[in-house]
């Protein structure tokens, strides 16, 4: 290994995948979704975050349209 280095002739490259790294985010989740993705996690060993990640991605790659039609349940 050389004692020194000329930065200049280094090259440096961008990251090609930087448009992929994760941004950190604060959501709000019912209590039973965290308790049904950490039950799941359990079970795969999967961490929780990383199963509610992984639904969302197949979400966005299948073009699922989220169903806002709730019927009205009367007292």
């Amino acid at each position: 290994m050389r004692e020194e280095y000329d930065i200049d002739q280094l090259n440096p490259r961008k990251n090609p995948y930087a448009k992929e790294l994760k941004k950190q985010v604060t959501i709000k989740l019912s209590p039973n979704v965290i308790e049904y993705f950490k039950a799941e996690s359990s079970e795969t060993g999967i961490p929780y975050q990383t199963l509610i990640n992984l639904y969302l991605q197949d979400c966005v790659k299948n073009k699922k349209k989220i169903d806002l039609s709730w019927k009205m349940v009367e007292s």
